[in-house]
């Protein structure tokens, strides 16, 4: 990789500014292309970046380029888009018109039909599919911090682009299947939505085994529309996917031990889908339970909890008041 070149952040929310942060404080050049909001808060101070083992990294405004005109990408080696999926067309356009043509396109974003829409809108680019297993929270004037474990996974490519990306902190990795990835992180993501509606911390959920048993049943509902178009997802954790609604029923002082040697998540950890609704923004839903639901549809299954959370989803969403704080019970009996 060519040192000289900067690598552009297209779309620099929290994930964004995560990555960036840690690439901008190994050396790398990174450009942010972001939201006005977003480049006051750092010009005013620094870009800040944390993690759950306690390791902070501060980056001064003057190390980065920042700006909210896409002519900031004109002259990047790599883009890393990490917009919400309903902005990746509009995303694409922009790459199309400002960054250079030789500039690799990686998708850093949830879901599973980023990286088709993109190759379609950048003909001829390289574009790469990835999968960022943990969670970044946008704490507020320029800081960011990465509340759960994980390493970033693209796809493999002839220039060794994963390994060239690495730095200390953030390891990426590359595989030659990054479409099962991709399945495997959308299962574990079916349970963004039920964080967001519960209204209490990743962790404290997981504890609660009425809340794991909603999970497990959530996941295998997905399990089966993904099998049922013969896909073999990948799990994004140690555990393979098939194994997790069994482990998520166990008792809660089993699951407890096994959540300790497989993952690592803060107290106060919850899903991007939560800040999402406590913000007012539009959630991913129709990408993540959506994409089970319309399966379901193609392959005459039932579907009926996956259907059910889109509609409570929906429902915050147009209430504008932040999650709901649902309990596994309400969820339930809505879907029953």
């Amino acid at each position: 990789m060519n040192t000289d070149r900067p690598i552009g952040i297209a779309g620099a929310g929290s994930i964004g500014c995560f990555v960036g942060g840690m690439l901008a404080a190994a050396g790398r050049r990174v450009a942010l292309l972001a939201r006005p909001r977003l480049i006051q808060e750092i010009s005013a101070g620094s870009l800040r970046v944390s993690s759950f083992d306690g390791s902070q990294r501060t980056v001064s405004a003057d190390q980065l380029m920042l700006s909210d005109d896409p002519s900031i990408l004109r002259d990047v080696q790599t883009v890393l888009v990490t917009v919400k999926s309903a902005d990746t067309a509009e995303m694409a356009e922009l790459i199309a018109r400002h960054a250079p043509a030789d500039a690799a396109v990686i998708s850093l974003q949830n879901g599973i039909g980023n990286v088709p829409l993109l190759r379609d809108r950048l003909s001829g680019r390289e574009v790469l599919g990835g999968m960022v297993p943990f969670n970044v929270v946008a704490l507020g004037d320029g800081r960011f911090h990465r509340s759960t474990s994980g390493d970033i996974v693209i796809a493999q490519d002839d220039a060794g682009t994963a390994a060239q990306l690495s730095v200390p902190g953030l390891a990426i990795s590359s595989t030659g299947n990054i479409d099962g990835v991709q399945w495997g992180k959308l299962i574990v993501n079916l349970g963004n939505a039920l964080n967001a509606l519960s209204n209490i911390p990743l962790r404290q959920q997981l504890a609660q085994r009425g809340w794991r048993q909603l999970l497990a049943d959530q996941m295998a509902e997905g399990l089966a529309a993904v099998r049922a178009e013969g896909i073999a997802p990948i799990s994004p954790t140690p555990l393979p996917s098939s194994w997790m609604p069994p482990l998520l029923r166990l008792p809660d002082t089993l699951f407890d031990m096994l959540l300790g040697r497989t993952m690592k998540i803060d107290p106060e950890a919850r899903s991007s889908m939560w800040e999402d609704l406590q913000r007012g923004r539009r959630t991913e839903i129709d990408y993540l339970q959506g994409v089970i639901t319309a399966i379901a549809d193609r392959r005459g299954l039932d579907a009926p909890l996956s259907r059910r959370v889109i509609t409570l989803i929906r429902k915050a969403e147009a209430a504008g008041k932040g999650s709901p704080g649902l309990t596994p019970e309400q969820i339930r009996a809505a879907s029953s």
